[in-house]
């Protein structure tokens, strides 16, 4: 039921800045934690940022002062601002929903939006 669909990914420059945005739909947006995974050429799918539903933000190690988590109740769209980029950041990224019912735990994925950070 829930749906949700990326935009914003693309080809940016070592140092540039790229903004992700996630819509979701087909449920009640604030009852998700919402998050951004990637998953670069050969590794596995890593966590880059999750925000809750009371807004508490969580970073992987490598992308803490760089990028920053948001979420519009307003707009069901959560976003991911991607500043200072490196080639390490080249990856597929992810866009989560997450819900817990008491000991069920609801996971939906976007696609996917491809981030290439080359010169």
């Amino acid at each position: 039921q829930v749906q949700l669909v990326e935009s914003g990914g693309g080809l940016v420059q070592p140092g540039g800045s790229l903004r992700l945005s996630c819509a979701f739909s087909g449920s009640i947006f604030v009852l998700f934690n919402m998050g951004w995974y990637r998953q670069g050429p050969g590794k596995q799918r890593e966590l880059v940022a999750n925000i809750t539903r009371g807004g508490y933000r969580k970073y992987a190690d490598s992308v803490k002062g760089r990028f920053t988590i948001s979420r519009d109740n307003a707009k069901n769209t959560v976003y991911l601002q991607m500043n200072s980029l490196k080639p390490e950041d080249t990856a597929v990224y992810y866009c989560n929903a997450g819900q817990a019912i008491g000991i069920r735990r609801d996971d939906y994925w976007g696609q996917g939006t491809q981030v290439t950070v080359s010169s």
